[in-house]
């Protein structure tokens, strides 16, 4: 398992699976029902190391919350299933494809990290831009106003 940069990490669920999280990670963790760029808290946090401090919950730690920002909804990729059994006719092809979402770890309790320069400017760089379409439905419309 990676060492993380961060001197408290967590063990969160979501969705059935266990996930190691620090402050600032980026995690895929299956499809959530939230929209892009919300806030959420992951109420199930199995264990948390701090240094040299370990907490581990029977099942879970009482009133420790781990909060997240949804990032983006994704897809993984296409894994496919072939069944097949000779000279009986048998052919069986299947596709499939895992829905993930992104989220960005905020803070673990209360703690969250300080926000460098250089993460800010990653942020700002990362912005969504308008769509093709928006964008050129305004500039017509602009254009009929004046």
């Amino acid at each position: 398992m990676p060492e993380s940069k961060q001197s408290a990490t967590a063990v969160v669920v979501s969705g059935g699976k266990q996930y190691r999280v620090a402050a600032g990670d980026r995690v895929l963790v299956g499809r959530l029902k939230a929209e892009v760029g919300t806030e959420l808290t992951l109420d199930r946090v199995l264990l948390l190391a701090d240094g040299d401090d370990v907490k581990v919950g029977n099942p879970g730690i009482e009133g420790l919350t781990v909060t997240a920002k949804v990032i983006q909804h994704s897809r993984g990729p296409r894994i496919e299933v072939l069944r097949y059994k000779s000279k009986k006719n048998v052919r069986v092809h299947k596709g499939a494809r895992a829905d993930y979402t992104a989220i960005e770890i905020l803070a673990i309790g209360e703690r969250r990290p300080a926000k460098s320069e250089k993460s800010e400017k990653v942020a700002a760089a990362e912005k969504p831009k308008p769509a093709r379409r928006a964008a050129k439905a305004k500039a017509e419309e602009a254009e009929s106003g004046s």
